[in-house]
């Protein structure tokens, strides 16, 4: 997949393209709906199948000072863009220039002068321009009036809910992480470098890896079976059981949150390296333990738990952290 930046200078045999516009926050099943439906179109009409997606998030860009739950890092959506087979990504700047657009404006300079689109395809819920004044509508109109085609993709719903970024995220603040998995399609997971910490995992037997996670991430308090992923010196691909805790250590001091993550059967040292954790259960909710014996005896059994929840993982189709269907 070919990813470049801005729409100032697209590629030359990435003009004319099917194009599916939107944040994709999650990149979850509603969105690989809207993906497929540009890859047909683009099959359709023998040209490249791409998406322009926007950083950061507008919601960042209008509000910097109340930080935003983010679902999935740039490089993450690029990633789950690859895996739908798309065949480019273009990363757009969101910026004062672009929020100043009216949606002709946006519709003349970016889709048609920037990417001479041949088709458009954009979510039911898609507002663009200046103060959101586009709709689907207003986008279907600029196409007919500009040359370009435009499909508007209906909610997609699992058992009554639409799928959203919005209820995804209701559920990891829940600590649901298998139900977020079925509205993803995909386990969730983050990314992060392991930095130092108290070492009171390591004096109780349980030594942690510890992550600090992006401002606004809003994951529920407790403990989770995870799968961990990291590289090895010499470029060895590593993939590892685990359980993690997240939350403020109400046992010890009540402080920021932190991801603290205790690796099945390893004894190496990862500070200082960047790993990946894949949320694939969860254990129990965070809780204070009157002593340093109670609590470590219940670790114990959130390890045995975590294993199992791990193991019950594995044939739910959504293994690596790949959409539905691509397993």
């Amino acid at each position: 997949m070919q990813i470049f930046k801005g729409y100032l200078s697209v590629p030359a045999a990435l003009r004319a393209s099917a194009l599916a516009i939107g944040n994709f926050d999650g990149v979850h099943r509603g969105h690989q709906a809207l993906l497929a439906e540009t890859i047909v179109e683009a099959r359709r009409r023998g040209t490249r199948a791409g998406a322009m997606v926007f950083e950061p998030h507008p919601r960042a860009f209008f509000k910097p000072n109340e930080p935003l739950f983010a679902l999935t890092s740039l490089d993450e959506k690029l990633r789950l863009f690859e895996a739908l087979e798309l065949d480019f990504a273009a990363v757009i700047a969101f910026d004062a220039t672009l929020a100043g657009m009216s949606p002709a404006d946006f519709a003349d300079t970016v889709l048609v002068q920037g990417f001479g689109v041949a088709h458009m395809v954009v979510g039911y819920d898609f507002y663009f321009g200046k103060a959101r004044a586009g709709t689907p509508d207003t986008m279907r109109q600029l196409g007919q009036e500009r040359g370009f085609g435009v499909t508007v993709i209906p909610p997609v719903a699992e058992a009554g809910e639409v799928l959203s970024s919005s209820a995804v995220r209701t559920r990891l603040s829940a600590g649901d992480v298998r139900g977020a998995a079925v509205e993803l399609g995909h386990w969730w997971r983050i990314r992060g470098v392991v930095t130092g910490g108290a070492k009171r995992g390591t004096g109780m037997g349980f030594p942690t890896a510890n992550v600090v996670l992006a401002a606004g991430t809003a994951l529920g308090h407790g403990i989770y079976a995870c799968r961990v992923r990291f590289d090895m010196p010499g470029g060895d691909r590593r993939t590892l059981q685990g359980a993690a805790y997240f939350g403020q250590r109400p046992t010890f001091d009540n402080g920021a949150p932190v991801l603290e993550v205790f690796l099945f059967d390893f004894d190496g040292d990862l500070y200082g390296r960047e790993i990946e954790v894949e949320f694939v259960g969860f254990v129990r909710p965070d809780q204070r333990f009157p002593d340093m014996e109670e609590l470590k005896a219940q670790m114990d059994k959130d390890c045995a738990r975590a294993r199992v929840l791990i193991a019950e993982a594995e044939g739910a189709h959504l293994l690596d952290g790949l959409p539905l269907g691509k397993t």
